[in-house]
């Protein structure tokens, strides 16, 4: 199953359900603001992450036009996560989404802007290639209960798998399965130079 079709089948079917985490959910205790330039156009963007809402979830600002960070926008772009919405692309959004979801912000939003005012397009940097540069600004600010815009806190609820779900392109696949607990492995094959990598992770 290739890409636009796996988001079909997930918007479509009852693969997902959504169930409650006894948790509550969470913000940024402060604001974050950084700026570099970015790996594949070489412009410097600047990027400043605000507190949010329960219920908002995590989404971009770009040229005052709202860009939630769910598949429902995601385009097929070539080195990185794009997410498209009415004419805007922002690329290279999966180191941040990454550092934000591993350190449970549930709510922000991320207003992303370039120097050149007419540009369509805007890309998130990634510093060192990672995402331990947003890990630390998290981690500095720190985070705090989320509430409503009539100062209630609302409870989190995370996504569980129902039945093993596939998707490849090309020579690359992936598969889920259910679990009770997150649990990642992946490899990539280097066959020029008779190598094949592997990684675990436990979450």
């Amino acid at each position: 199953m290739h890409l636009p079709a796996a988001i079909n089948s997930f918007k479509s079917s009852n693969l997902i359900s959504w169930k409650t985490t006894g948790k509550l959910q969470q913000t940024l205790a402060g604001c974050i603001e950084l700026s570099r330039k970015t790996l594949q156009s070489g412009k410097v963007s600047k990027v400043k992450i605000w507190p949010g809402f329960t219920g908002q979830g995590r989404y971009f600002e770009f040229h005052s036009n709202l860009i939630p960070a769910s598949i429902d926008f995601v385009r097929e772009s070539l080195l990185c996560t794009s997410l498209c919405k009415d004419g805007y692309k922002i690329r290279t959004v999966e180191h941040l989404l990454s550092a934000l979801e591993a350190k449970g912000i549930d709510n922000c939003r991320i207003q992303i802007q370039s120097l050149d005012s007419e540009d369509t397009e805007v890309e998130v940097p990634i510093f060192d290639g990672s995402a331990n540069a947003w890990v630390e600004a998290i981690e500095q600010v720190g985070r705090k209960e989320a509430l409503d815009r009539c100062g209630n806190n609302v409870e989190k609820l995370a996504p569980y798998l129902s039945e093993p779900f596939y998707v490849s392109r090309n020579d690359s696949f992936m598969v889920a399965f259910p679990a009770s607990k997150v649990h990642i492995s992946c490899g990539i094959d280097f066959p020029k130079v008779n190598s094949f990598v592997l990684w675990y992770a436990d979450c």
